[in-house]
């Protein structure tokens, strides 16, 4: 069995960083009234800027796939370019196409030459599939190196002419926050971006980070569904799909847009993640103390306190010094916010030899949790 290093980081965020108070110029307002929950759901989730593949007069200026290609465009230089890529592995819960797979049109933008492919779907999660299966190649010989990528390109799901059906209901949300996690308050919370990491057998330059371990969880089992996207869920907790859907009721029920179970999120998505944290680091014989940094993709700060509460909860006390989120800056890149965080930590001048660093990342489409542990090298 081999190591395998993180040798290189990359990112692509398009465009400029659009504020608070552009937002809805950019996205439309749906039904041409201003969003009740708009001002409320930022003040919670602490996001102060972000991106989209949508410029300021509302052009679409990349697909999901372009901005992958140009977060891996990062990782060349005259040691390894793009035709040294032996595998390709993409995560995104918001590919361009139903197929060909994302992985396949990502690398139709490589102009290099054949490669392996991986594409994991899913939700936030996916990035970190698509890691894992990197990983574990390169671990078992089968590949000298990987790209694995996290990307999304959520805007297009938010223009306000996809909502126009939607009945939004956020009665009490002064008192009640979490009432804002329906089906507008993701407008506000998802952005555009991508990520890559160069994976190899051998670290190289100044600094790597060693992948030590990677954990996953489901909850599935246990839990219905609780984000969706391409289906409505019945009383029984099942989706109906798409295709089972006559042509024109695809608009009237908004069978396209992303929902939330909002009941089940604040129930569960917290204390599954920190349940299956201890679980992780249980396993490898890790305790809080060998935690330099905690890198967790919480999509609002309004869970990042929830999430410390779960944790120390269960045991694992991390100090606040050592969490490290730029979600306030970035936004909420799904399958590439962590992916985001390790390439800024990475080339931040923060880390040193030896630190250690635990990647959360929770993901409530099912509850689906990733855990993983790197030593920087």
């Amino acid at each position: 069995m081999f190591d395998v290093y993180i040798t290189k980081a990359g990112k692509y965020l398009p465009n400029e960083a659009v504020t608070n108070d552009e937002m809805e110029d950019i996205l439309g307002k749906i039904n041409n009234s201003t969003s009740k929950a708009r001002r409320i759901v930022l003040r919670n989730n602490g996001i102060t800027t972000r991106y989209y593949a949508i410029d300021k007069t509302g052009t679409i200026t990349h697909n999901n796939a372009q901005l992958t290609h140009l977060a891996i465009e990062q990782l060349y230089d005259k040691d390894f370019t793009k035709s040294d890529v032996e595998l390709l592995s993409c995560g995104t819960s918001s590919p361009d196409n139903l197929f060909p797979s994302h992985a396949s049109m990502v690398h139709g933008l490589m102009d290099n030459q054949s490669v392996e492919l991986n594409s994991s779907s899913g939700v936030c999660c996916a990035g970190m599939n698509a890691l894992k299966y990197g990983f574990l190649s390169i671990k078992s010989g089968n590949s000298n190196n990987a790209v694995c990528t996290g990307s999304e390109r959520s805007s297009t799901w938010m223009i306000a002419d996809k909502f126009n059906n939607e009945v939004v209901n956020l009665q009490n949300l002064e008192e009640q926050p979490i009432l804002a996690f329906k089906k507008d308050f993701l407008r506000w919370m998802l952005s555009d971006g991508a990520g890559a990491f160069l994976l190899e057998n051998q670290p190289r330059g100044e600094m790597s980070l060693k992948i030590e371990w990677m954990e996953s969880y489901s909850y599935a089992h246990e839990l219905e569904a609780c984000m969706y996207a391409g289906g409505d869920k019945l009383e029984d907790g099942s989706i109906r799909p798409w295709q089972d859907y006559p042509v024109e009721e695809w608009l009237k029920q908004s069978v396209f847009s992303v929902k939330q179970d909002v009941k089940l999120l604040d129930k569960f998505v917290m204390e599954k993640g920190s349940l299956s944290t201890k679980h992780a680091l249980d396993k490898h014989g890790v305790s809080s103390d060998d935690i330099d940094y905690l890198l967790p993709h919480v999509s609002s700060h309004f869970f990042a306190k929830k999430l410390y509460e779960e944790l120390a909860g269960r045991g694992i006390i991390v100090p606040e010094e050592k969490w490290f989120i730029n979600l306030s800056r970035v936004g909420n890149v799904g399958s590439a916010s962590i992916y985001l965080m390790v390439e800024e930590i990475l080339n931040s001048g923060k880390l040193k030899k030896g630190e250690k660093l635990l990647l959360v990342v929770p993901e409530s489409g099912r509850f689906t949790y990733s855990v993983a542990y790197l030593t920087v090298c």
